[in-house]
């Protein structure tokens, strides 16, 4: 199965690499060293050999991504575990049992096989089983454990199809299996439960879920980091940068705005992106309304999509409203407040 070319439409150019659900294919290019675009359940993943250096570095390359920020590895089966981690403690095995596969990701002491490279050289691993029925296949083919980050350029939006990842990376990767939109549409929690749990992303699992299984957990706010070539102070976690997913159109906040300060408010042809309703008092070029009956699953299933579909029409500014803070509302919060305009 040869697949079909991925195009870019926005800027009209032709990628080069095929978009198919040839599993094989894909498992051997990662076992081969290469690179694929993994359809999961939270977003699109940019996969190579997690135990492999040399291919971990071309995720680096082809994302043009600073080495300060670690990677997640994805594993088919919990019995892959003593491959990526040295310790499996009860407490998250039962955090496993739980959630597993699903969209959570767990910070625990690395093995001495997982390369420096996908930690940014922590002692520590981001690891999670993928709900994804291809992404599970394309682990079990290829045998091996996966790092697996967002595949799209470093710090713009997350991709939620196969021609998103094409439009971004096609040029610069092997082949991308298709599975569709995904189910979630954002990326997975991450939750560190040593010394105490704290939730470093919130996610596809929401806190108050994880709250029902450990009591109460900390947040851990996103942290500056002092430059991209600075890489003595790595990430604690993958997406913990406090600018991050983000269009190259200016968003604004509706909550950042201020009526009072009309040098604050943004001007020309706008978009307006919202939960139920756009923000109001802007007239708008575009309209995206993620759940006009209010339902967060909905919202965080498009929330990507939208923004990106915003984002390709050329428009001076993107104005959004924020979401309840509760359930995944926390995690689409979160993206928003990372991609708005400083």
């Amino acid at each position: 199965m040869g697949g079909v070319r991925g195009s870019n439409f926005r800027f009209g150019q032709v990628m080069n690499c095929d978009i198919g659900s040839d599993i094989p294919r894909a498992a051997a290019i990662i076992r081969n060293g290469g690179l694929v675009g993994m359809p999961t359940e939270t977003v699109y993943g940019l996969a190579a050999n997690a135990l492999d250096a040399r291919a971990v570095a071309r995720i680096f390359e082809a994302k043009q991504r600073p080495f300060f920020d670690p990677l997640i590895v994805h594993v088919a089966d919990r019995h892959w575990m003593p491959r990526v981690v040295s310790e499996f403690p009860p407490l998250a095995q039962r955090m496993a049992d739980r959630f597993w596969p699903g969209p959570l990701t767990l910070v625990l002491p690395r093995s001495s096989g997982i390369p420096d490279l996908v930690t940014s050289g922590l002692p520590s691993v981001g690891v999670r089983m993928p709900r994804h029925p291809l992404a599970l296949q394309l682990l079990t083919q290829s045998g091996l454990p996966i790092a697996a980050p967002s595949a799209n350029l470093f710090g713009r939006i997350s991709p939620t199809t196969a021609q998103h990842v094409a439009d971004q990376l096609g040029d610069r990767i092997d082949y991308i299996l298709d599975g569709g939109s995904c189910d979630v549409g954002l990326e997975s929690t991450v939750l560190k439960l040593d010394p105490r749990p704290c939730l470093l992303r919130p996610g596809g699992i929401s806190l108050e879920e994880l709250e029902a299984e450990l009591g109460h957990v900390d947040i851990i706010p996103p942290t500056d980091h002092p430059s991209e070539n600075d890489s003595a102070t790595p990430q604690t976690a993958p997406g913990m940068l406090p600018q991050h997913y983000a269009p190259r159109t200016p968003l604004f906040l509706e909550s950042g705005i201020s009526a009072r300060d009309s040098a604050s408010r943004p001007s020309g042809r706008l978009g307006g992106l919202g939960f139920t309703t756009v923000p109001a008092g802007y007239a708008y070029s575009a309209q995206e309304i993620l759940s006009p009956a209010g339902n967060l699953v909905t919202a965080a299933a498009g929330f990507f999509a939208a923004l990106r579909r915003l984002d390709e029409l050329s428009l001076d500014a993107i104005v959004a409203g924020e979401f309840p803070d509760q359930g995944l509302g926390r995690a689409l919060n979160d993206r928003l407040r990372r991609a708005a305009y400083r």
